[in-house]
């Protein structure tokens, strides 16, 4: 039986991960801060599927919270088959309102965590020849949307590339870029959504399903949705200035995760 880690485990995506990784059969170590809810939340997916669910309390804004879960991931006699890396956050805010110690918090946790974890958890997949990372950006990476955008970008081309230099390798990297979901993302920042069209908004568990398809197929890339999809192609298109001052404007209210 194989073994998923998970940050950002109790909630939103993280929590959709959860309930289908147990459900295919998978043992888990969950990671979040809230050891309360990570306890609930191992006990319910441990008495629902029978899968074994450890659990790993850590704030990967801190230098000991990402320690700890390297250590995890580096562990040989319970080595993690899967990676999920999907701890993050929003900040609300257009460009110098919002405090340079959560705009660097944002960099820790985003990129400096994600970094630090895909690469303990590397090092052992490609020894045995098998493994696989998923790291959860977002469709922001690919808009001018101040330093949300700009570490979910990060992301995506830290994530791409790195799938190149492991190819033939047998692991597999993936970076995630899902919409609006409905999770506690945005009530957490403090942002409106009444705003957000309802055809904009996308369901966790079927996001996770087409992303977990998607890692199988081997692609390094998923947007799993087609109104998602054709937005981008959209977004490709459009010139970066006016990108630009419609995401400024958008940012202040919301931001997709």
């Amino acid at each position: 039986m194989t073994t998923a880690l998970i940050t950002g485990s109790t909630a939103g995506i993280g929590a959709a991960f959860a309930r289908r990784l147990a459900a295919d059969g998978h043992n888990l170590v969950l990671v979040a801060r809230d050891l309360k809810r990570l306890q609930e939340q191992a006990t319910e997916l441990h008495d629902r599927h029978g899968i074994e669910a450890e659990v790993l309390s850590a704030d990967l804004a801190t230098e000991d919270g990402i320690t700890a879960v390297e250590q995890r991931l580096g562990d040989r006699r319970n080595p993690v088959d899967l990676l999920i890396n999907n701890a993050g956050f929003g900040n609300k805010g257009r460009y110098l309102e919002v405090p340079m110690a959560e705009e660097l918090t944002m960099v820790k946790v985003h990129i400096e965590a994600v970094l630090r974890l895909t690469s303990a958890a590397v090092a052992g997949m490609r020894e045995r020849g098998r493994g696989g990372v998923v790291n959860v950006a977002s469709v922001a990476a690919f808009v001018p949307r101040g330093t949300y955008g700009a570490s979910k970008a990060w992301v995506v081309q830290f994530t791409q590339g790195a799938a190149k230099d492991l190819a033939g390798s047998g692991v597999r990297m993936m970076a995630l870029c899902p919409g609006f979901v409905r999770t506690e993302f945005h009530e957490r920042a403090g942002m409106g959504t009444d705003n957000i069209p309802k055809w904009m908004w996308l369901d966790a568990d079927k996001l996770v399903a087409a992303a977990l398809t998607d890692l199988a197929r081997g692609k390094s890339l998923s947007i799993p949705d087609p109104r998602y999809k054709a937005l981008m192609g959209v977004v490709k298109l459009a010139p970066r200035g006016l990108l630009g001052g419609v995401t400024a404007k958008t940012g202040r209210k919301y931001g997709p995760q």
